[in-house]
């Protein structure tokens, strides 16, 4: 259909843990279908999906790793949790979590993942400025945010979707070998600077991955997560299966990123 992108064309888009710029692509994709009113609505979710028949889609938004449908008086909040997966124009073989049928024909179906409506003002529910995304994204706030948590692990920070909504665990190991901080590392003990450079490169991270994303080539460019070697020097990188408060995996080198305590 003109102005759609079918789900052929952004294969495995949700392959890993869906974050930020995987919502964002989702967004994009799916914008062609603004403005058109849901004929026929499918899926198990145990929400009263069957509300949304004969309405009209009014926008999108994503926040973080959530997708917003709009319609004039409610939201419908997608979250793809650990495994969720979506296809435009096309179905799966089991059934969907949630599908939405277009007039003027196309659909939108989302699986294994979480569907709540929200009755009150999206402005009123999200704090746009907290994510890395958004061109509201507020660092000053993020700064202010990390002091008041000064015994958080630098890994577990990242990760607070209060403060980084968007940041997921590839852009975590990431981003903390690209400023060279040990992912155990406290946050009240690092450098002003290396605080600065935590908030920079959590937001200029997500857009390279948007850009690595839609390229096809986002796992060419990892640096530590999922690899062995340090392309920086050489060594054998560290990993452990359960890190922090968030129990996530982490990949870091010993050598190049500096434990603050």
């Amino acid at each position: 259909m003109p102005g759609l992108t079918s789900a052929s064309a952004l294969p495995g888009i949700l392959r890993d843990m869906p974050e930020g710029p995987t919502i964002v692509i989702l967004r994009e994709a799916a914008a062609g279908f603004v403005g058109r009113k849901v004929r026929a609505v499918h899926g198990n979710s145990r929400e009263p999906i069957q509300r949304i028949a004969g309405r009209r889609l009014v926008a999108m938004h994503s926040w973080g790793k959530h997708f917003l449908l709009a319609f004039d008086d409610f939201s419908v909040r997608i979250h793809f949790m650990l495994f969720g997966s979506y296809r435009i124009n096309e179905r799966k073989p089991t059934p969907a979590r949630l599908g939405l049928e277009f007039s003027r024909g196309g659909e939108l179906n989302f699986y294994a993942c979480s569907v709540r409506f929200i009755d009150q003002p999206l402005d009123e529910v999200y704090d746009w400025s907290a994510d890395v995304m958004n061109d509201a994204w507020d660092p000053a706030a993020a700064r202010r945010k990390l002091r008041a948590r000064p015994q958080a692990l630098a890994a577990d920070a990242l990760l607070d979707q209060d403060v980084f909504a968007g940041v997921g665990n590839i852009i975590k190991n990431e981003v903390l070998h690209r400023i060279r901080v040990h992912p155990e590392s406290r946050i009240g003990a690092l450098p002003p600077r290396k605080l600065g450079q935590l908030v920079a490169e959590a937001r200029q991270y997500s857009f390279d991955f948007l850009e690595w994303k839609k390229a096809y080539v986002l796992r060419k460019h990892w640096q530590v997560h999922a690899k062995k070697t340090c392309p920086r020097d050489g060594t054998e990188l560290s990993y452990r299966k359960e890190l922090g408060q968030a129990r996530r995996r982490a990949f870091w080198c010993s050598v190049c990123q500096r434990l603050y305590e």
